[in-house]
């Protein structure tokens, strides 16, 4: 499979850079993140974006901007990394964790529909690996139980699913431009929403409430300092007119890795859903081997990046700071984290890292299986 052309990306990132830097010092922050919000909506098809300074940032703002507030419930799988769950305690919320279903990587509806209480007011799906559940689903379950979406999208920029673009499915989408990203500025997030009035307050709540929505006094309520910092706006704007390319780069190097490894033991291809176009974020592979979660730190101590071996991802209900001894551990996402082998890409992957990679992987695995 040829490889999609990808602009480099230092010319214009430095030609990006370049002007803003001229135009330092500047207390507004200058024009560059307004800028990049306007080309992020027209990119993404959507009204209103609101860029900061990370993706938890735009979890914050988003969860804010949608009510949620001391004492709520919100629903979050515990497949999932703790930063998803970070901005629902300094909102003083209370993560409900919700199981996934082993054979989709979905949620686990019927789990979720047993932990909705008087006192829920949200959920929010994650798309990790840039793989999107079932928005239909999704949105009939929240409008069953009155809930808010807010989707962590952090991996999925370009990926949708049944034609609905992740991060658009509820009120809020929210995504991350940290390095790894498919697009990245080195720290960054934005949301994405269709309504004025959550836009409005996201954008109030990441400048201290001093540019405030419409009828209330600025600085009238505490929020936070989560600006997108201007040189930082200017390498997301350059990535942002190469995003397409950069997609189909990502989608090219992971079927390159996973065609490479048809005939590796014991590894089998986690295929997306017939109706998705999954951005292709992290190769997914099942292990089918003994003692997999070792496997992967295994291929870790090899030289492959991977989310479990490498980044010791585990059910965020796992955590010390949210396990409990009521709490049932939510088996079906403990499942997927211990059989699944996720290869962490970057677009300085060339055919040759991927090469050595998927020869490191297939020797291994033969290795193990002996």
């Amino acid at each position: 499979m040829t490889p999609p052309h990808v602009p480099g990306n230092t010319p214009l990132i430095t030609e990006q850079i370049t002007s803003v830097i001229e135009q330092m010092p500047d207390p507004s922050g200058g024009a560059v993140v307004g800028q990049l919000e306007h080309e992020l909506a027209e990119t993404l098809g959507v009204p209103h974006v609101v860029a900061v300074s990370s993706g938890t940032a735009a979890l914050h703002a988003g969860l804010s901007a949608c009510g949620i507030g001391p004492g709520d419930e919100v629903l979050v799988p515990a497949l999932t990394v703790v930063m998803t769950v970070a901005p629902l305690a300094a909102l003083a919320a209370v993560p409900v964790f919700v199981d996934s279903d082993p054979s989709t990587l979905d949620l686990d509806y019927d789990d979720a529909a047993s932990k909705v209480t008087s006192r829920t007011r949200a959920i929010m799906p994650v798309h990790l690996w840039g793989r999107m559940g079932d928005p239909a689903a999704l949105a009939a379950f929240a409008s069953e139980h009155g809930l808010a979406i807010v989707e962590d999208a952090a991996q999925a920029v370009g990926t949708a699913r049944d034609g609905q673009p992740a991060g658009t499915v509820g009120a809020v989408g929210c995504f991350s431009m940290k390095d790894g990203k498919i697009l990245w500025s080195g720290e960054g997030g934005f949301l994405v929403t269709t309504r004025r009035e959550i836009a409005e307050h996201a954008a109030a709540f990441r400048s201290h409430w001093q540019a405030a929505p419409p009828n209330e006094a600025p600085q009238s309520r505490l929020a936070t300092n989560t600006r997108l910092a201007a040189p930082l706006a200017a390498i997301a704007l350059a990535n942002l007119r190469r995003c397409s390319a950069l997609v189909e780069l990502r989608r090219a190097q992971t079927h390159h890795l996973l065609h490479a490894l048809e005939q590796a033991p014991g590894l089998n291809v986690l295929a997306p859903a017939t109706c998705e176009e999954w951005n292709g974020f992290a190769p997914l592979l099942h292990i089918d081997l003994p003692n997999p979660q070792a496997f992967a730190e295994h291929l870790a101590r090899q030289g492959v990046p991977n989310s479990t071996g490498s980044f010791r991802l585990v059910p965020c209900d796992t955590r010390p700071m949210f396990t409990s001894p009521d709490r049932t551990p939510c088996r079906g996402a403990a499942q997927i984290l211990d059989h699944t082998l996720a290869v962490i890409l970057t677009e300085r992957d060339t055919d040759t890292a991927l090469d050595h990679y998927a020869a490191t992987i297939a020797r291994e695995a033969n290795a193990w299986a002996t």
